[in-house]
């Protein structure tokens, strides 16, 4: 471990106030569950006789959501939402053992264990989301998880966010918004926090990275700025 980084944890197991707070995205981001959601739609659709191009669905749900793909196709073929969003979830929790972490997930998981960082989820998936987080052993890691059914507006509306920094007295400053998806950096922007994102750059007061494990050099670097 280098000088900086044996720096920062010290710091971290000190308590210092400028320890971080982490509130997670699931899918894209700690579970690499694209490929499920994908195929939960494709079946659903074929239930529905509805036609199904897996690109532009996938570029869609990234850059909306898949309730918004279920709401626009209802629309268009004359369907009910509601009906079709309970078919996929059906299928998609069918696949739930599917669905592995992303790469370094377990280890960054890990290390802010070890580190004292706090982890709470705001997601857009269901509250079957807890069971995925069982079945791969990670459930532990978080403080509390707020999904689609936890009644919260859905993002980019900050509302999720904001609820937990004030029940949890979080600093701004130093919490962030971990995702994949241009909504999920919008949702950060809005909430007042910061945003560390797998796909997105040039946006203030967000950091890409290109795996996980990256998020340890991005809080380095901003203790070293603290210390100039």
């Amino acid at each position: 471990m280098s000088n900086k980084l044996i720096a920062i944890t010290n710091q971290f197991r000190n308590g210092d106030k400028m320890t971080p707070t982490f509130i997670w995205d699931l899918d894209g981001t700690l579970l690499d569950s694209y490929e499920a959601i994908l195929a939960g739609i494709q079946e659903t659709y074929e239930q529905f006789g509805l036609p199904f191009d897996r690109e532009e669905v996938r570029n869609f749900i990234l850059r909306y959501s898949v309730k918004d793909l279920l709401v626009r196709d209802a629309d268009k073929y004359d369907l009910d939402s509601d009906e079709l969003n309970r078919v996929r979830a059906t299928s998609l929790k069918e696949k739930n053992m599917q669905i592995p972490l992303m790469a370094g997930a377990r280890e960054i998981l890990d290390w802010t264990a070890e580190k004292g960082i706090q982890n709470f989820v705001y997601t857009h998936k269901s509250d079957n989301a807890f069971q995925v987080l069982e079945d791969l052993g990670v459930r532990q890691h978080f403080t509390e998880i707020l999904t689609s059914d936890s009644g919260f507006a859905r993002k980019p509306s900050p509302e999720a966010l904001l609820f937990l920094i004030e029940k949890y007295g979080l600093d701004k400053e130093n919490t962030y918004y971990i995702g994949d998806r241009m909504l999920d950096v919008e949702t950060a922007v809005n909430a007042g926090i910061h945003s560390i994102n797998l796909q997105i750059d040039g946006v203030e007061k967000n950091w890409k990275i290109v795996s996980l494990l990256g998020i340890k050099q991005i809080l380095t670097d901003k203790y070293k700025e603290k210390q100039a």
